[in-house]
């Protein structure tokens, strides 16, 4: 991942652009404010280039960790008001609770079940008694589609462009996948590259999801996005932290 979140991650403006994310912004505040109208602070695990946050973060004290020094930079350019810090999901440790947890698409990179169960326990002990944790896969077991491409990137006002394309492997027998990422970036005097990655990502059953959460210790209700977006919806994993 060396590519994706280190050498290139100054472009991520530019080949994921952040107004691509309005709706889905709008989407997990939605379920995140009906769930717990009053809550003022958030952690993220997994917060990349910031994009979601940006979405979200209005009325909330956050603070948003990441495995990539790089990435983390790219979001403190785009949300100065919001803490950062560099740390992994599956070992962060604060002296801090939080009314909300959120782990995004980077919960893709859990590749083990114990992996995951680790995360799921950083969110449980970073909530406080009645807080919400929401974890958004992109696939389940359920909803995997292998050999599924996408193509996507944008322009950016300083003259430099990018195209990039991801590819999805075929199921591999320890419930692992490899995603393929390309990409084509083109400077502003014109000058072009090119560069290709590949990603492991765990692909794990709803039900162990629900299993394994609830055996963490959380309350735990499943929802299915709302989206308009040319993709099948996500499922939304809430877990709650019980009251002391």
């Amino acid at each position: 991942m060396d590519i994706f979140y280190g050498r290139i991650a100054e472009w991520w403006p530019v080949i994921s652009p952040l107004e691509e994310y309005a709706s889905e912004g709008a989407e997990i505040r939605r379920v995140l404010h009906e769930a717990r109208p009053a809550a003022r602070s958030l952690l993220e695990l997994g917060s990349g280039g910031g994009h979601v946050a940006f979405h979200l973060k209005a009325g909330l004290d956050c603070l948003l960790t990441d495995l990539s020094p790089d990435m983390l930079e790219v979001s403190r350019r785009l949300n100065p008001e919001c803490g950062h810090l560099a740390a992994d999901m599956r070992t962060l440790d604060l002296d801090r609770r939080f009314d909300l947890v959120l782990a995004h698409d980077a919960i893709a990179y859990m590749t083990t079940e114990a992996d995951l169960r680790a995360a799921f326990a950083t969110a449980y002990r970073h909530l406080k008694p009645g807080g919400l944790a929401l974890f958004i896969p992109d696939d389940v077991l359920e909803t995997f589609e292998p050999g599924e491409a996408d193509a996507f990137g944008g322009d950016s006002p300083d003259g430099r462009s990018a195209r990039a394309m991801d590819w999805v492997g075929e199921l591999e027998t320890d419930g692992t996948a490899m995603v393929h990422y390309a990409f084509l970036l083109r400077e502003a005097d014109g000058r072009m590259s090119s560069m290709a990655e590949s990603h492991r990502v765990g692909v794990f059953a709803r039900k162990d999801w629900e299993l394994w959460l609830a055996e963490e210790g959380f309350a735990v209700e499943t929802v299915q996005e709302r989206t308009d977006e040319d993709r099948t919806p996500r499922f939304f994993f809430l877990g709650t932290r019980p009251r002391d």
